[in-house]
């Protein structure tokens, strides 16, 4: 399928590693032009430096803290113009209500809620007035099925969804959509450090990870193309009647008893 991408301009937060980084490689892959934002400037380096090698496309990052506002403020200007704004910068803490204090919830949400709230407050105001853009936020599925030991994050991404279909029903009347892809459990370096530590806690033995996750459909989890190439997709004029709508990546996960 030929997904229109060429020559397109696209802003990742979160774009050095994980699910940020395969939507990058895909969305060059595709022939878009790339502006990538995360807190480490060597990693940035690292994947500007491949994609660059790999694909024709210009790949400019943004070495910035998306849990300050003002960060938000000089990326929007620093990427004016885009065309897709893929919000994926974020990672929320596990824990209960009573293991989590004020100062980490507030640190989660900063980045992760509120990066996205503020990054989108700058952008999609701009897109609505050229009349064309895309916005993808990348969520998790624990916004739909919150559970008590990850209330903060169950929370925080709950409020992502609100925010993808209370903008996405009435943005595509200005010729821009909002829509959200929420992972289940996918296949990246922080899931194996997540793994590792709850194997040596179960098992005694950290090397035995993947053993955490035989309860998964497949008894494996998503893999990062899995979930990137959904974003993608939606990113793309193919998906073009899609707006205000989160698509679940977990295998089916959410659906089980």
């Amino acid at each position: 399928m030929e997904l229109q991408l060429t020559g397109k301009r696209a802003l990742i937060t979160g774009g050095s590693k994980g699910i940020g980084r395969g939507v990058a490689e895909l969305l060059a892959k595709e022939g878009c032009h790339l502006h990538l934002a995360a807190r480490t400037q060597a990693d940035l380096e690292r994947a500007r430096r491949e994609l660059e090698q790999a694909h024709s496309v210009e790949v400019a990052i943004h070495p910035t803290d998306l849990s300050k506002s003002e960060n938000c403020c000089a990326l929007a200007k620093a990427s004016e113009g885009i065309d897709i704004l893929v919000n994926c910068a974020g990672a929320i803490r596990a824990g209960s209500i009573d293991m989590v204090d004020e100062q980490t919830w507030l640190e989660g949400w900063n980045l992760k809620l509120f990066g996205c709230i503020n990054l989108t407050r700058e952008i999609y105001p701009a897109m609505c007035r050229r009349g064309s853009g895309v916005i993808v936020n990348v969520i998790g599925n624990a916004g739909e099925r919150p559970v008590a030991n990850y209330i903060s994050g169950s929370i925080a991404n709950a409020g992502l969804i609100a925010l993808t279909k209370a903008l996405g029903a009435e943005s595509l009347d200005h010729g821009v959509r909002v829509v959200g892809v929420s992972p289940g459990q996918i296949g990246t370096e922080r899931l194996e450090r997540q793994q590792r530590i709850k194997a040596q806690q179960a098992l005694g033995d950290a090397n035995r990870w993947r053993e955490m996750l035989k309860d998964l459909p497949q008894g494996r989890p998503g893999t990062v193309e899995e979930c990137a190439s959904v974003v993608v997709f939606l990113a793309s004029p193919c998906a073009g009647w899609i707006s205000g709508s989160v698509v679940t990546v977990d295998g089916g996960t959410h659906a089980r008893a």
